[in-house]
């Protein structure tokens, strides 16, 4: 699908397409939030999202879910100065909510290597959940580390530099409503 060119949150750039349109990515996020209502008849459930890159994904996801639940984030720290994942993960913010005994639903921008992500677990398993599954925007099926991979998944991401809909390039994009493909 070729991007407007008047749109003015392109930022003057050029993308290469819009891989998932605004549309498909609505009706994906109704149909992750009747899954996921689907799953958790019972028990509390915490929706906790990765800061920066889920933040809208998450805003849409929690509306499209029809049960009570909570919501947090978490901010993660596995890079420090370098440019390469150090493999330690730091919580640079901590969820204020008690993870003990919840349902916790851990909701990622997209799932690449899934090295951070499965430190997270790790780290989020040690405070006692009833239980913990991921649920992600895009999922490139490259993950080498990632031994608990995402329960619920909107779309196969395809293997390009994407941005929009929370995903960026030195900070830009994150709020364009479609997810595309950077130039």
């Amino acid at each position: 699908m070729n991007v407007p060119l008047a749109d003015p949150r392109l930022l003057g750039r050029q993308v290469k397409r819009i891989a998932i349109s605004e549309e498909e990515i609505q009706e994906r996020v109704r149909e992750l939030g009747q899954a996921i209502t689907d799953s958790y008849p019972d028990g509390e459930l915490l929706v906790l999202g990765l800061l920066k890159g889920s933040f809208i994904f998450v805003s849409d996801l929690v509306r499209s879910v029809m049960r009570p639940l909570q919501v947090d984030f978490l901010v993660v720290s596995s890079y420090g100065s370098d440019v390469v994942s150090s493999g330690l993960v730091r919580l640079v913010y901590d969820p204020e909510t008690t993870l003990e005994g919840k349902h916790i639903l851990l909701v990622e921008d997209i799932v690449d290597s899934g090295r951070t992500l499965s430190r997270v677990i790790d780290v989020l398993q040690e405070r006692q959940p009833k239980s913990i599954e991921v649920c992600a925007l895009l999922d490139k099926h490259v993950s080498t580390f990632l031994p608990h991979p995402p329960k619920f998944v909107g779309f196969n991401a395809p293997n390009e530099f994407l941005v929009g809909y929370g995903l960026d390039h030195a900070e830009n994009f994150r709020h364009l409503p479609y997810v595309a493909s950077l130039q």
